[in-house]
């Protein structure tokens, strides 16, 4: 009897990856699976254009102005918050040299000398800095500060408050210099962190007690990937 004709079986071009339903979970790059040797085509992709976020983030500029009203709406302040600028007059600068990040510069300082003339003294300034991802201070900074504001408020305690103060082309130590000329006790400093590949918008927060120019990072507490998909905004305040 002649042979009956077999249907020949192939192996998937993409072989998945046992873990890939812990993907579900977690925005970590893990259960890619592999077509050959490679990454899988949709997943190679995906890796570019979170790299391509990642670097948008590092170079998008903050929108100041608009923060601003935004943050003047959401909180209901009388005063619109304070804009002073590093000593870094560019991002070519801030990234060349993180030493000018951290040092307001001469107007700034003048400004906030002004806002601090009556002398007060204040529990605490918030202190929010476009830092390595303005995307996560724009994003994040009205939502995050609105549960703050909220949790200030059932406090059975007055908080007395600096005024709130945004800062172009800054690292996390210029909020030292903010809050020793606002008279503060203490200063959060809010800055965008440096941008990974599954979390171009994390906010960071930077507590320091008794902030003076030249303190160490072992100085301060953190508080770190506030956003949606990371720390909730309520936990984190």
């Amino acid at each position: 009897m002649p042979k009956q004709p077999t249907q020949e079986t192939t192996a998937p071009i993409v072989i998945e990856n046992p873990w890939e339903r812990l993907r579900a979970f977690t925005d970590a790059r893990i259960g890619l699976g592999r077509a050959g040797v490679s990454l899988p085509t949709k997943q190679l992709l995906a890796f570019q254009l979170a790299h391509a976020q990642a670097q948008d983030a590092v170079h998008c500029p903050l929108e100041c102005e608009v923060l601003a009203d935004e943050l003047t709406q959401a909180l209901g302040l009388s005063t619109a918050p304070l804009a002073v600028h590093s000593r870094a007059e560019d991002r070519a600068m801030y990234l060349q040299r993180p030493d000018y990040g951290r040092r307001l510069n001469e107007a700034s300082r003048e400004a906030l000398q002004q806002a601090a003339e009556s002398g007060q003294r204040f529990d605490l300034a918030v202190v929010i800095v476009d830092g390595l991802s303005a995307l996560a201070v724009q994003q994040n900074s009205a939502p995050f500060l609105t549960a703050l504001y909220d949790a200030f408020g059932r406090d059975k305690n007055e908080w007395q408050l600096a005024p709130l103060t945004l800062v172009e082309q800054g690292r996390v130590a210029i909020g030292d210099e903010v809050g020793a000329l606002l008279n503060a006790d203490a200063v959060l400093v809010m800055v965008g962190e440096r941008p990974g590949l599954s979390s171009p918008d994390s906010l960071g927060l930077y507590m320091t007690w008794a902030p003076e120019v030249g303190l160490k990072d072992d100085r301060r507490n953190c508080i770190s990937n506030v956003r949606p998909a990371g720390l909730a905004y309520e936990e984190a305040a």
